[in-house]
């Protein structure tokens, strides 16, 4: 029989608790070392201006961000807050009776207009998160078959995965910012024709980084998103003993014929069950590898 190495949930908390503090350091340095790098790509005599600016929005980026990333997901999708007492008492009934089975707190719970079969969760820590769901979703998979992402979302949710990739999705919002900003500078520097050329490096730099950004977001979310979504599988299988009712839902969206979801921003994609975008499928496992996996379970 094949050995499968499993991962101890308290130890994989603890590590999601580290890396998101060290990821919130590291969102605070890059964004004042923006900051220094354009004051002198503009002015060096604007250094302290601009970086009491750099100080100021990083400060409340992070804290933005991060107490609010919760309400951040699901506005940025125009999702609507469920009820029980709604139309959709199935969904909550279910997502109720896993909370029940987890030891879990019960999540806010949404519907996103989409008829892709896909789903996610955000937030800060379990008391604090959401679980949005597609109409797709809802419609095309039977219960085994919903119960199984709604488990794997809250395994998410159990390991504070949700507030690492949440996190992860600031950073990439934030490298998108920092390409924008470098761009324009350098857009409005080379229209600036008395300045001299000693600050040419910082321009290098400024263009340099605008390149790369795509880049570093794409092997980030990489790397992050498919160890996840195995270990979130693994936990929804411990939640809902029945492996059958996840693959039966992964092989519905490998055979649905998915058209890629325009109105979702991309740094947000790695929150979903299943990548939304089909030319990125690569941020996410490869749907018959976690098919594969469960089985084995």
């Amino acid at each position: 029989m094949e050995h499968i190495n499993r991962i101890d949930f308290r130890d994989q908390i603890a590590r999601n608790k580290r890396k998101s503090f060290f990821l919130i350091i590291s969102v605070f340095v890059i964004l004042i070392l923006l900051g220094y790098v354009i004051s002198y790509a503009f002015d060096p005599g604007y250094f302290f201006v601009i970086m009491i600016f750099a100080i100021i929005f990083s400060i409340s980026y992070i804290l933005i961000s991060y107490y609010n990333s919760d309400k951040i997901a699901i506005s940025s999708v125009g999702a609507r807050h469920v009820r029980r007492e709604g139309n959709y008492k199935q969904y909550y009934d279910l997502v109720e009776g896993l909370t029940l089975a987890s030891g879990l707190p019960m999540p806010k719970l949404y519907v996103m207009n989409s008829e892709q079969i896909n789903a996610f969760a955000s937030g800060r820590n379990p008391n604090k998160a959401v679980i949005c769901v597609t109409e797709g979703a809802l419609k095309k998979l039977d219960k085994k078959e919903l119960e199984g992402v709604l488990a794997h979302e809250l395994g998410h949710i159990g390991s504070y995965d949700i507030r690492y990739m949440t996190l992860v999705a600031v950073m990439v919002g934030m490298i998108s910012i920092i390409s924008e900003i470098f761009l324009r500078s350098l857009w409005l520097k080379g229209n600036n024709d008395s300045k001299n050329n000693s600050n040419a490096i910082f321009m290098v730099i400024g263009i340099v980084l605008a390149i790369i950004a795509p880049i570093v977001v794409y092997f980030v979310q990489l790397a992050i998103s498919r160890k996840r979504e195995f270990s979130a599988d693994a936990t929804a299988v411990k939640f809902t003993r029945y492996p059958p009712g996840l693959i039966g839902a992964l092989k519905k969206i490998k055979n649905e014929n998915q058209k890629p979801e325009k109105k979702i921003n991309k740094a947000v994609a790695q929150l979903f069950f299943a990548n939304p975008f089909t030319e990125l499928g690569s941020t996410h496992p490869a749907i018959d590898k976690r098919i594969v996996t469960l089985e084995k379970m």
